[in-house]
């Protein structure tokens, strides 16, 4: 009996060492062509992943012995996702499991993103199976200050993936805001009360820096919230679609010195010699948003038009009142693509230039030594809509292997 259980445990040890190192395990990735977003794509190129960081990427590299390798016919960097509510807003789109938009107050910059996260939710493996590796979620548009944002992996281990706690500040101008609230009811009104709120903020920051502390006014965590994006501790996503909106948020940007990130932006090619002068990056609205509201004059080239004219562009995936609550995000940047984006800006408006945008440029959204890991391979061009999603990696793990 004795010898029956050691022989057990000794398998059992076996089996746990062999699943170590299936966590561990080191990976070949060869694509017929590698876009690494950081140089001229590779032909037969090969993707060197070791403990979750990317080791090598050239031409015909040499395997090392016991690496895993998987094969495609392009190879990407994974997808990063500049905006969505994907975590907050749940794939049933049911009261219980949609928290993205607090409807008490039209200003609650306090809201944290992280506190409604659902690391569960079965839109994060939705996404991830497209080939989206990073989010950037939290508060959706619909009010003065919705709240915060964060940016996380969509890796299985949900907090443990998190980069930023707080990234963003969602702000929205525009009269979406009146369809939420008794006040503002107009964009005048709005943008009075954010310009108030702002100084207060102001003013706030000045009493908490007094040395004295029995002067120091008590903790008011709005307020300490609005001083740290006037402070540009945090960047200031400001959604504003129609032209007088896109502008007021440029001043805005310009009185309070905010480190501003323009989103949806629906008529910003009426604007892009502002837009491009004020040195503002864009997360333009998905492409296949529908036109109404402050939505109305949307247009299919808006990407393109600010791509082609130099301002950074991302494309989001947004946020729908539909199920399942979260666009196709190759599909919005393929859309792009047939209505003027040229191939490369698009790929880089879903990797490169949001990770800059996010400032994580030093460890996503490119393929380069010491990065990480995140990978996607596909069967076919990645803007052809007969491609699939055959594979994709998070920090050199693979966490979806479907073809989507």
């Amino acid at each position: 009996m004795k010898k029956h259980i050691q022989f057990a445990a000794a398998i059992i040890a076996g089996l746990a060492i062999v699943g170590v190192q299936q966590v561990q395990a080191q990976v070949a990735i060869k694509g017929e062509t590698v876009y690494t977003m950081a140089g001229t794509p590779i032909k037969n190129g090969v993707v060197l992943i070791k403990d979750g960081k990317i080791e090598a990427v050239g031409a015909n590299l040499q395997v090392p012995q016991n690496y895993k390798t998987y094969s495609a016919k392009v190879v990407t960097p994974g997808f990063v996702d500049a905006h969505t509510s994907v975590g907050l807003a749940g794939i049933y789109n049911v009261p219980a499991d949609q928290q993205q938009l607090e409807k008490t107050a039209p200003i609650q910059p306090e809201l944290r993103a992280i506190d409604a996260y659902n690391p569960n939710e079965e839109l994060v493996k939705y996404v991830r199976s497209y080939g989206t590796t990073t989010i950037n979620t939290g508060h959706a548009p619909g009010a003065l200050a919705s709240g915060q944002l964060m940016t996380l992996k969509t890796s299985e281990d949900g907090f443990g993936s998190v980069l930023d706690t707080t990234s963003m500040v969602a702000f929205t101008l525009g009269t979406t805001v009146a369809d939420n609230y008794n006040s503002p009811k107009t964009s005048a009104k709005g943008m009075a009360m954010l310009r108030a709120e702002l100084q207060a903020a102001q003013a706030y920051a000045r009493k908490m820096a007094n040395t004295d502390a029995a002067k120091r006014p008590d903790r008011n965590l709005k307020m300490e919230t609005l001083a740290d994006v006037l402070n540009r501790k945090y960047k200031a996503l400001i959604t504003a679609n129609k032209a007088q909106d896109i502008m007021a948020a440029l001043r805005l940007a310009k009185e309070f010195n905010l480190d501003l990130v323009l989103d949806g932006a629906a008529e910003a090619y009426l604007l892009v010699d502002e837009i491009k002068a004020a040195g503002i990056p864009v997360i333009v609205h998905p492409t296949m948003a529908r036109a109404n509201g402050d939505n109305k004059n949307i247009s299919f080239e808006t990407a393109a038009v600010l791509a082609n004219a130099g301002v950074p562009v991302a494309i989001q995936t947004g946020f729908e009142a539909y199920v399942p609550r979260a666009r196709v995000f190759l599909f919005e940047a393929s859309v792009a693509v047939a209505n003027g984006m040229k191939p490369e800006q698009a790929l880089a408006a879903i990797t490169t230039t949001p990770a800059k945008m996010l400032g994580h440029e030093k460890r996503i959204g490119s393929l380069e030594k010491g990065k990480d890991a995140d990978v996607v391979l596909f069967d076919g061009d990645p803007f052809e809509y007969t491609t699939h999603v055959c594979t994709v990696l998070v920090n050199g793990k693979v966490v979806s292997e479907e073809c989507m």
